[in-house]
């Protein structure tokens, strides 16, 4: 009978120190006229299951809606007392970006991830996000509209092109391999992406955000695929061909022409 070598795994490998995890999630919802989905959006948001009991915080910022909004959104908050959910209005408009770095000075996660309130994406893939970064693999996950099997509304074909366009643009100057650079569903570390100053106050948030994760040392960010039920314009649609120019003056400033010294250093697990 032939005998059988045992192997040992090394005691580095063995002894490997274990990945920090998540125990609650900081949900950023920044909302502008959005009375016709908001309530359904965070009825989708609180069903959501987490795995290992994750803790949800939700955070949804009405910024300055003209619409129903802020009233559905009190009467949802009456409705709902148990719900986890705090809510911030700006009494001024000041877009997207903005409300996101609204949202952040009230997060206490330790993990964030931003949730537009229009449908588009759908909050039953929190997992999905948040598998990479339980498992030990990741840092940071961005959610990609254009890779993976899942349901994609077929839209508008420049809409598309214009969206990979800029994704090329961003990989260009930041030297990632993103397919999705302006996809909403990203999922970070909040320490992280409270000691990065966000300057961009609109939709070009996204491109600024992109370059300097880029100049961070050692991140790991990993993509997953995701659902992607868009709209159209006559739906409620807000980005315009002036958010897209927006943009990529934002990718060429913030990777080429920024240069700042305190987030240099930082580091998702450090």
């Amino acid at each position: 009978m032939t005998s059988v070598a045992i192997r040992k795994t090394p005691r580095h490998v063995r002894h490997a120190p274990a990945q920090a995890k998540i125990s609650k999630l900081s949900i950023i919802i920044p909302c502008y006229n959005e009375e016709s989905t908001i309530a359904r959006l965070l009825d989708k948001v609180c069903d959501a299951e987490l795995t290992h009991s994750i803790e949800k915080e939700i955070i949804v910022i009405n910024d300055c809606s003209k619409d129903e909004t802020d009233l559905i959104l009190r009467e949802y908050l009456e409705d709902n007392p148990e719900a986890p959910i705090v809510y911030i209005r700006h009494e001024k408009n000041r877009g997207k970006g903005a409300s996101i770095q609204t949202g952040l000075q009230k997060a206490t996660g330790d993990h964030v991830i931003i949730q537009d309130a229009d449908l588009e994406y759908d909050p039953n893939e929190y997992k999905l996000l948040l598998e990479p970064i339980d498992n030990g693999h990741a840092d940071i996950v961005y959610g990609s509209r254009f890779s993976g099997g899942n349901p994609h509304r077929i839209l508008f074909f420049w809409h598309t092109l214009g969206n990979k366009i800029l994704t090329l643009i961003s990989n260009v100057f930041t030297n990632m391999n993103l397919s999705d650079a302006h996809t909403c569903y990203k999922v970070l570390p909040t320490s992280l992406l409270q000691n990065i100053p966000l300057l961009e106050k609109r939709f070009a948030f996204d491109a600024e955000l992109n370059a300097k994760l880029s100049s961070i040392p050692n991140l790991r960010i990993y993509e997953v695929g995701i659902s992607y039920y868009g709209r159209t314009f006559a739906d409620g649609k807000k980005i315009r061909l002036k958010d897209a120019v927006r943009s990529i003056y934002s990718i060429v400033k913030y990777s080429v022409f920024y240069k700042n010294p305190k987030i240099t250093a930082l580091h998702a697990t450090a």
